[in-house]
C-alpha cells in the first residue's frame, strides 16, 4: 500500500492548453505523472477543420475514444474515418495526426497513453486556455437531466 490519497480533479476547474500558441486543438490533463499516473488522460477538442501536427509517441499506443464530431486519422500510410462512439487505437511509434473533418462542429475525444514519455510536461507547458461550458457539457450531465 501507498498510503497515498486519492485524487480528485473537477473537471470544471482544469485549464486547457494549446501546446503552441497557434494550434487548433486544445488538451486538458485529466490523469498523468503530476497526480500519481504514468498514465495519461486527456480531453482533446479540435476546432472545425483542426488538426494537430504529425506526431509520434516511441514507447507508448494512443488511444483515443471519440464522444462527438468525426474526423479522419492517418497513421503511417493509413487513413481511417472517425465519427462518435468510434474508439481508435494507434501502435506505438506510428506517425499519426487526426484532422477535424467538419466545418462547422468541434470534435472531441478522450485520449489515453498507458506511457506518457513525457506528453503530459508537453502539454501543461504550452499556452494555457479555458474549457467552456460546451467543452464541459461533453462528460458532464447536469443534476435532474435524464440519462
Amino acid at each position: 500500500m501507498s498510503g497515498a490519497p486519492p485524487v480528485v480533479r473537477r473537471l470544471s476547474e482544469l485549464p486547457a492548453y494549446l501546446i503552441s500558441p497557434q494550434d487548433t486543438v486544445r488538451l486538458a490533463e485529466l490523469a498523468g505523472p503530476d497526480h500519481g499516473s504514468s498514465t495519461s488522460v486527456f480531453l482533446e477538442i479540435w476546432e472545425p477543420g483542426g488538426a494537430q501536427p504529425i506526431n509520434s509517441h516511441e514507447d507508448s499506443a494512443e488511444i483515443f475514444i471519440v464522444l462527438a464530431g468525426q474526423a479522419q486519422a492517418h497513421s503511417d500510410d493509413d487513413t481511417v474515418e472517425l465519427t462518435a462512439g468510434d474508439v481508435l487505437i494507434l501502435q506505438p511509434g506510428s506517425e499519426h495526426r487526426i484532422i477535424n473533418t467538419s466545418e462547422t462542429d468541434r470534435l472531441y475525444t478522450i485520449t489515453v497513453m498507458a506511457n506518457d514519455g513525457g506528453f503530459a510536461k508537453l502539454v501543461t507547458d504550452g499556452t494555457p486556455v479555458e474549457l467552456t461550458a460546451e467543452d464541459i457539457a461533453m462528460l458532464v450531465r447536469p443534476s435532474g437531466v435524464p440519462s
